[in-house]
């Protein structure tokens, strides 16, 4: 659906044409005057909903994020963020604050790492939550494309993964998940659930972006401990194998690497 029907179907009305944004892999993203329009060629179903679900879940928790002005399966319409300055102070001030909170206990809607499935599932221990709910699926899918990685993958949840309690976590966040508006830092893009805040910094170190003096304050407000920095690159398993079912085994270097240092 074009982004102009869209707004129509939203009952909203078009101020100006619809000018171009950077979707990434997934959508189709337009501004249309002070909305944002997403759509996606044949999107899975419920892949617009989660991804509203999880943006409410993450404002509701303090972070700014774009308002959602209606959700449909066939797209999504967000306020627009004016652009403003990197402040990446603020920006590790929001997610040490979103990461000290506590949650009652691990939780995960049905939703998606990018446009990948992920099912449902709520408390229990916690490794066992995020290798049955985050890494099988994955596991599964991508079996036949990890030329025998698939056996050292299944045993590095064998160890317990450290748990410093169940904590909102954006679930997807690299660089690129992260919008500097004018009226301070913002996320975007969220997969979202209730997890350990070693999913979120796992992510944020796979492929950088976010430079030291984050880090130094993100450390200062909530130290990250010894254990939890051992356990990122099984984390970035995860990850890694999202990357091996979308753009295929160019992925398997980095693959072995997250296995072999952890």
């Amino acid at each position: 659906m074009d982004p102009l029907s869209l707004l129509k179907k939203a009952g909203l009305e078009a101020k100006g044409p619809p000018v171009p944004l950077h979707g990434g892999e997934i959508s189709r993203v337009w501004r249309v005057g002070p909305f944002v329009v997403k759509t996606a060629e044949a999107p899975p179903p419920g892949l617009f909903p989660a991804e509203a679900r999880g943006l409410r879940a993450l404002a509701g928790r303090g972070v700014r994020v774009p308002g959602v002005r209606w959700v449909g399966e066939e797209g999504l319409v967000l306020d627009y963020l004016e652009p403003g300055p990197e402040d990446w102070e603020d920006l590790a001030h929001v997610l040490a604050a979103l990461h000290r909170r506590r949650e009652a206990a691990y939780r995960a809607e049905p939703g998606f790492l990018g446009t990948f499935p992920l099912p449902g599932r709520e408390g229990g221990e916690w490794t066992a939550f995020f290798c049955e709910r985050c890494v099988l699926p994955l596991l599964e899918a991508t079996w036949e494309r990890l030329e025998g990685l698939g056996p050292k993958v299944e045993a590095l949840y064998r160890r317990p993964l450290p748990a410093e309690g169940p904590a909102p976590l954006h679930g997807d966040l690299w660089r690129g998940n992260v919008h500097f508006a004018r009226e301070g830092p913002a996320l975007l893009d969220p997969s979202f659930f209730v997890g350990e805040r070693g999913v979120d910094l796992a992510m944020m170190r796979l492929f950088g972006g976010f430079p030291r003096r984050f880090w130094e304050v993100y450390g200062e407000l909530y130290p990250i401990p010894e254990e939890v920095e051992r356990a990122l690159p099984r984390y970035q398993v995860y990850y890694l194998l999202a990357h091996v079912h979308f753009f295929g085994e160019g992925y398997l270097g980095a693959l072995w690497r997250a296995i072999s240092a952890s």
